[in-house]
């Protein structure tokens, strides 16, 4: 499945890109702020990162593709209520790593401002194993998101911000709480 997406994604690419008008090719990194939603976690932000690669197709003066590959690292609380809901003892810290495909629209306002929108698929890496002892995985293997946020072009420089909504839920344990992520990312990139 997870193969079966790069490879979709990396086709879609090099088909976009034999019909741009500009095709770019970069680097980026920042700050990931990120919760989740749930009564079994604390309602807060904490701090992760993210790092990857991004193309820019252009399709036409206003209006671009931009899809991206990044690591994505996810870290949250449980609140007091995880133990008593679940029965688990001394879960307190949970770190999920991310392999992130979103899919920008962006909308060139201005030669220097885009706006950015669209899809965002996560296939989970990797995440604590010592949350469920029975072998099964407390969280499902993907998650989808919707992005929206701003990018400054400063030469080759990029400067983004954008907000992530997850959409799906991510509890792989039961139906009873739902558990949706948030995620503010803060970065710079480089065109290459």
């Amino acid at each position: 499945m997870k193969l079966k997406l790069i490879s979709l994604a990396a086709s879609l690419l090099i088909f976009l890109s034999s019909f741009s008008q500009t095709f770019n090719i970069g680097i980026k990194g920042g700050a990931s702020i990120n919760k989740i939603d749930g009564s079994s976690f604390k309602d807060e932000f904490t701090y992760g990162y993210h790092l990857g690669g991004f193309a820019t197709i252009g399709l036409s003066k206003k209006f671009a593709i931009q899809p991206e590959v990044l690591f994505n690292q996810f870290k949250t609380d449980t609140s007091s209520n995880f133990s008593s809901i679940y029965h688990f003892n001394n879960v307190s810290h949970i770190k999920l790593n991310y392999l992130s495909i979103p899919i920008l629209l962006n909308y060139n306002v201005s030669n220097i401002l885009a706006l950015q929108a669209g899809p965002q698929f996560g296939i989970l890496l990797d995440q604590n194993k010592n949350l469920l002892q029975n072998g099964q995985d407390a969280f499902k293997s993907g998650d989808f998101s919707m992005l929206g946020g701003l990018q400054l072009k400063l030469l080759k420089f990029r400067v983004y911000g954008r907000y992530a909504i997850g959409l799906s839920d991510i509890n792989n344990i039961t139906n009873s709480d739902k558990w949706k992520s948030q995620s503010f990312q803060l970065g710079v990139g480089l065109s290459l």
